[in-house]
Formats: structure tokens, C-alpha cells, sequence
């Protein structure tokens, strides 16, 4: 049960965090490139902390192996965004969604903290599951098509399908778990 309330509050938070501003919920205002490259950012972040995470809590040897994934592309993928910025000369803007992020993280990483053996293992994949596919869906239906920056439109891209592979990885991890 508290897999899947961690999953649904995780589900929910992007969707709900990037119409939080009532203008881009009016479609008035979407997010600028600077506004989007922070998220993208916290959002990487967030899943390296959370596999890290994972990595010192989790004995099971495929949950550890995903974690260890996890953090080597999404590492990878920041780096990546943190090289254009400096070469775009862009500073990443934090905003509202940024920062609901980061307090949901917050919570779900003191829910999984309480949490150990299957347990721990079972809401972690289930959490991974939700966070990729929330992700995913604001990168499809937000961030890349808000992204004015060729360069930048186009390393979101890359990262939603990478991000795909991660929630398809995710969900065959959870199936096997009980």
C-alpha cells in the first residue's frame, strides 16, 4: 500500500506542479528554456539521489544493478545539460515546479528511509515506475515542445528516449517484485 501511495503522489506531483502556475494553466505562459533546463535538471537529480538511495538500502542484487543504472545516464544526461547551458550561456532558472520537486523527493525519500527488504525494494521500483512515466509525459507534452533552444529541444530528446528505456526497465524490475 504505501508503494502505491508513494507512486500516486509522484504521478500526480509533475502534472499538477507544472500546471501550478495559473497562467501556463491557462496556456498563457509556458515555461522558458532556463525554467525547463532547471527542471530537467532537479529532475535527473532527484532520480540520482533516489538510486543512491536504493544502492545503500536495498540488498537485492537486480534492484541494486537498476540503481547503478540510474545513476550513470542520469549523471551522464545532466552533465550533458550543464555543458550546453555553459555554452549557451544559460543560467537554469529555478521556479515553482523545481522546487515541488524537490519537497515530493523529500517526502518520498523519508517514506522509503522507514522502509527496508522487499518493502524498500518493491516501493522503490513501483516509485520509478511512476516518477519515469510522469517525467516522461512532461518531457513529451510540456518541456520539449515549451523548449525554444534547438540544441536544448533536441538533448531532451535524447533524454526522453533514454528516460523510456529507464520506465520499461522499471516496470519489469516492479513485476518481478513482491
Amino acid at each position: 500500500m504505501l508503494a502505491i501511495r508513494l507512486a500516486a503522489g509522484v504521478a500526480g506531483l509533475i502534472a499538477l506542479s507544472l500546471a501550478a502556475n495559473p497562467a501556463a494553466a491557462q496556456g498563457a505562459a509556458k515555461p522558458s528554456d532556463p525554467q525547463i533546463a532547471h527542471i530537467a535538471f532537479t529532475a535527473g537529480q532527484i532520480d540520482i539521489a533516489a538510486a543512491q538511495q536504493a544502492a545503500k538500502q536495498s540488498k537485492n542484487k537486480e534492484v541494486r544493478a537498476f540503481a547503478a543504472d540510474m545513476v550513470r545516464d542520469h549523471k551522464a544526461v545532466n552533465a550533458k545539460a550543464l555543458a550546453l547551458l555553459k555554452k549557451l550561456k544559460v543560467k537554469p532558472e529555478d521556479n515553482d515546479t523545481s522546487k515541488s520537486l524537490v519537497k515530493q523527493a523529500a517526502d518520498t525519500k523519508a517514506k522509503l528511509a522507514g522502509l527496508s527488504g522487499p518493502a524498500f525494494d518493491k516501493a522503490y521500483a513501483d516509485n520509478e515506475v511512476a516518477y519515469h512515466k510522469t517525467v516522461n509525459g512532461a518531457l513529451e507534452t510540456t518541456l520539449i515542445p515549451s523548449a525554444q533552444n534547438a540544441e536544448l529541444k533536441s538533448l531532451l530528446q535524447t533524454g526522453l528516449k533514454l528516460f523510456q528505456g529507464h520506465q520499461q526497465h522499471a516496470e519489469t524490475l516492479a513485476a518481478g517484485l513482491k
